[in-house]
C-alpha cells in the first residue's frame, strides 16, 4: 500500500504549544470539577442552585462580590482597590485618603452617616462597602449620561472629585464642546490648571491638574475590563466542564440507556 503523506501546511512550534497548554487547562479544570462533584442522588430537584465560581484576584474577592451589584461588578471594585491601594488594607495616601479603597476620611464618615452606621472603626469590609454606596452617590450625580459613557464620569470623580468634573462640563457647554462624551470633555479638565480658565466664572472648584485623574480613568478601565474578560472565560470554562460531567454521568444512568435491540 502506498504511504499516504500530509502536504498541508506545517503547524509551527508556537501553535503547538498553544494548543497543548489550552488542553492542559481544560483536562485540568475537568478534573477538579470531577474530583469535587457530589455523587448523583436518586431523585434530584427541578431547580438546582448552581454556585458561581470566579478567578481569584485579591484576598478580598469575597468582598468584592458580596458588596458588587448590577451597576458595579465585582471586578470593577477590584480594578479600583488595586489602582487605589495594590490591595493593601493599611494604606494611607499622600492627601489623607485611607484603606484599600482609599476614601477620604471626611467622605467615610459621611457616607457612614448616610447608611445609619455609627462607628469610628475602619475595617476592609466597611472600606468596600461605603466605596460602593460612595459610587452610587457619584452616578446619581451624573444619571444624564448614558451608562456607557457614565463611568468615566464616576471614576474621575472618585479621584478627583466632582466638582472639578462640572467645572469642565460646563465650560464645555459654553464653548460647543461635547460635555457628554468623556474624551471630548478631556481637554477641557486639562485646561483647568490655567489660571486664565479656572478663575473664569463658571468654575466653582479652583484650580485641578487633570493629569492624574485622567490617567487613572485610563487604568482602572484597562484594568477593569482584564479582570472582567478573563472571569468570563473562566466562568465559560467551568460551564463546559460542568456540562461535560453531567453528559457522563447521564449516559451511565441506566435509566437514560436506550434499548435499540430489534423487536422479534
Amino acid at each position: 500500500m502506498e504511504e499516504t503523506r500530509y502536504n498541508g501546511p506545517e503547524m509551527s512550534l508556537r501553535k503547538v504549544m498553544v494548543l497543548l497548554l489550552t488542553a492542559a487547562l481544560i483536562l485540568t479544570l475537568f478534573l477538579t470539577r470531577t474530583c469535587r462533584q457530589e455523587p448523583v442522588r436518586e431523585t434530584v430537584p427541578e431547580k438546582t442552585v448552581q454556585a458561581v465560581h470566579h478567578i481569584e484576584i485579591s484576598p478580598y474577592d469575597s468582598l468584592f462580590q458580596e458588596y458588587a451589584d448590577s451597576m458595579f461588578d465585582w471586578t470593577l471594585l477590584a480594578a479600583i482597590a488595586y489602582v487605589e491601594s495594590k490591595f493593601d488594607s493599611t494604606a494611607v495616601s499622600c492627601r489623607g485618603a485611607e484603606g484599600i479603597m482609599q476614601i477620604m476620611p471626611s467622605t467615610y464618615r459621611h457616607i457612614l452617616r448616610r447608611m445609619g452606621i455609627d462607628t469610628t472603626l475602619q475595617s476592609t469590609e466597611l472600606d468596600v462597602r461605603v466605596a460602593v454606596r460612595y459610587l452610587h452617590h457619584l452616578s446619581d450625580q451624573f444619571s444624564f449620561i448614558n451608562e456607557k459613557e457614565r463611568l468615566n464620569y464616576i471614576l474621575g470623580s472618585y479621584n478627583g472629585g466632582a466638582g472639578h468634573i462640572f467645572d469642565a462640563m460646563r465650560l464645555a457647554r459654553r464653548d460647543g464642546t461635547n460635555r457628554y462624551r468623556w474624551d471630548s470633555l478631556a481637554p477641557v479638565l486639562e485646561s483647568l490648571s490655567d489660571e486664565r480658565v479656572y478663575t473664569d466664572s463658571l468654575c466653582r472648584a479652583g484650580s485641578f491638574d487633570a493629569t492624574e485623574t485622567l490617567a487613572y480613568v485610563r487604568k482602572v478601565t484597562y484594568i477593569y475590563n482584564r479582570y472582567r474578560s478573563r472571569d468570563l472565560i473562566y466562568q465559560a470554562a467551568e460551564r463546559l466542564m460542568e456540562n461535560s460531567s453531567n453528559e457522563v454521568r447521564n449516559y451511565d444512568r441506566p435509566e437514560d440507556v436506550v434499548d435499540e435491540s430489534p423487536a422479534f
